[in-house]
């Protein structure tokens, strides 16, 4: 079996990868294990040394790294640069932090002495996605290594340089050797990695379905697991908003990664008494995006990861149209001189209850406008669906927004007045079919820990 990547602006191979065998797959287990024995009794003095190493490491290789991801996935180079720059600021954040998250913690009982310890569980699997493919490892990996875990990593099939990438520069930054290793695998390995008892726990990063499979797996197996799933994040634009503002935060947040993030902006749902000066804002916004070369510094769009994935958003825009959706904006596959996988800025207004861009994901620079009533019917709207990963509220009334935020939106992550974003000290995951589990702040390091308890 072979795995490729393949440029999305032109549609050409970039390289082909002899993928792991079976063989291969037990023997770097195995390796990960026998790294675990020895990684588990290092200091954390000596592992946020190596973590700081890999945060400077990842700041000297930038400019290469963004230059990969823009042949790989079709990430413009600034988006790419600030990508590798969020790596090293989550080393940096767990190498200054990690140890003193595990402390022991000590508990008054009858006991003479009674404590609560935070030890390594051994190998963990992380099945990681494309469209952030360094900062969704590294928020993995930078707690998990500092926690004295060894990793695996099953990355998308489709960026297997940077999967590889990945390793070795933590080897440069001087991780012995087996304490991270990237499988170069596709998905029908997944189920065999979770089965070997040396890997002790999953993270995945990626699709409802593709977490479904995974945690089904892992629960036939006794195993913990971390689920980062899809979102379709509301964004509540009140009738006293700051209109301007929204309509610029909003249309970022919804083309971030050419709009392939779990937790970009998808449905925008406006007060029905300012729709209209919203959507004409908006709509300014949007339109006026420079679509290009990932490689062209002046590129703030670039093609989507794939065609396929472009032809199903494709799909499922006509598909919301046909059940009477407006399209304001896009809509099309743009002929961009002849280029592979690129689709436009789209904006649906009319989207309704029962349509696929209420119901779904829509993962690409779709934006789809709902409209409510008034405040009490934005806030059913948001909360009427089976994710549950972030949203945001845009209000003048900054109290009113945080109470909002904090006790009628219904998603692990809600923003006032700004778009959803991850931050290395805050903790970061999703409810509902989003997922569970926490990455990243103090509660993304003791997911993969035994919390014992120790009584004397």
């Amino acid at each position: 079996m072979a795995i490729q990547s393949i440029n999305p602006l032109n549609g050409k191979r970039i390289k082909k990868y002899k993928a792991d065998t079976a063989k291969v797959v037990r023997e770097k287990i195995e390796a990960g294990h026998k790294a675990w024995l020895k990684w588990r009794n290092t200091g954390f003095e000596e592992r946020a040394r190596l973590l700081l190493q890999t945060a400077a490491v990842l700041e000297q290789q930038k400019k290469d790294l963004a230059v990969l991801m823009a042949m790989e996935m079709g990430k413009p180079l600034r988006d790419g640069v600030a990508e590798i720059e969020k790596c090293a600021a989550v080393c940096t954040y767990y190498a200054q932090k990690g140890a003193a998250f595990l402390n022991d913690e000590q508990v008054k009982t009858d006991a003479r002495n009674s404590f609560v310890t935070y030890q390594p569980l051994g190998v963990v699997l992380a099945v990681m996605p494309w469209n952030f493919p360094y900062w969704q490892c590294f928020r993995f990996i930078a707690p998990a290594l500092m926690a004295g875990n060894t990793g695996l990593l099953k990355h998308a099939s489709n960026v297997p340089g940077c999967a590889l990438s990945i390793e070795a520069l933590l080897l440069k930054a001087g991780f012995p050797k087996g304490v991270f290793q990237t499988l170069l695998v596709g998905s029908n390995a997944v189920n065999g990695v979770i089965g070997h008892p040396f890997v002790k726990a999953i993270t995945l990063t990626g699709s409802t379905a593709a977490g479904s499979q995974v945690a089904a797996q892992a629960g036939r197996q006794i195993k913990k697991t971390v689920l980062e799933l899809g979102g379709s994040d509301p964004y509540l634009i009140l009738e006293d908003a700051d209109l301007e503002l929204a309509a610029r935060v909003c249309a970022q947040s919804r083309l971030i990664n050419n709009g392939q993030s779990c937790i970009a902006a998808k449905r925008f749902i406006v007060v029905k008494k300012v729709e209209k000066e919203f959507t004409r804002l908006f709509l300014e916004q949007m339109r006026n995006k420079k679509l290009g070369d990932p490689l062209d510094v002046q590129t703030e769009l670039g093609p989507m990861s794939r065609a396929d994935l472009r032809d199903e958003l494709h799909r499922q825009v006509q598909e919301n149209i046909a059940a009477g959706a407006t399209c304001i904006l896009g809509g099309n596959i743009p002929e961009f001189k002849g280029k592979h996988a690129f689709y436009a800025p789209t904006i649906l207004t009319g989207v309704k209850k029962g349509m696929s861009g209420y119901e779904e994901e829509l993962f690409g620079p779709v934006a789809c406008v709902i409209t409510a009533r008034n405040e009490a019917h934005a806030i059913e709207i948001a909360n009427d669906t089976r994710f549950g990963l972030g949203a945001a509220v845009f209000t003048r009334d900054i109290k009113k927004g945080t109470r909002i935020a904090r006790e009628q939106l219904q998603a692990g992550a809600c923003f006032v007045n700004t778009l959803v974003k991850s931050d290395p000290r805050v903790p970061f995951g999703g409810i509902q079919q989003s997922g569970y589990g926490r990455e990243l702040g103090s509660f993304g390091i003791k997911e993969f820990v035994n919390i014992k308890t120790v009584w004397q």
